[in-house]
């Protein structure tokens, strides 16, 4: 790192919203060391599993920009974004060139 450089370690994760017992979840672009509902730098979708079937509304402009920015996806985002087809191309699409 040189002088003011430095790296964050960013994650998608999810943002817990919603009332008592009525979840509603934000997913967003977080610096890996921020606590669950802390924080966040963007947020990029929303994911409300309470619809039937639940409902995943996502920026894939913004989601695909920050993965290819190096963000890594919890367990839950990397299965919510597979169940989308434009992401879930291009996530295969780069791993298969790298």
């Amino acid at each position: 790192m040189d002088g003011g450089e430095y790296y964050l370690s960013v994650h998608l994760r999810l943002f817990r919203m919603g009332a008592k017992k009525k979840p509603f979840y934000r997913i967003v672009a977080v610096d890996s060391r921020k606590a669950r509902d802390g924080r966040y730098l963007e947020n990029v979708g929303t994911y409300d599993p309470l619809k039937e079937p639940a409902e995943v509304i996502l920026k894939q402009d913004r989601v695909i920009d920050w993965l290819n920015k190096g963000a890594q996806p919890t367990q839950t985002v990397k299965s919510l974004l597979k169940k989308n087809e434009a992401i879930k191309n291009h996530i295969w699409s780069v791993n298969a060139t790298t």
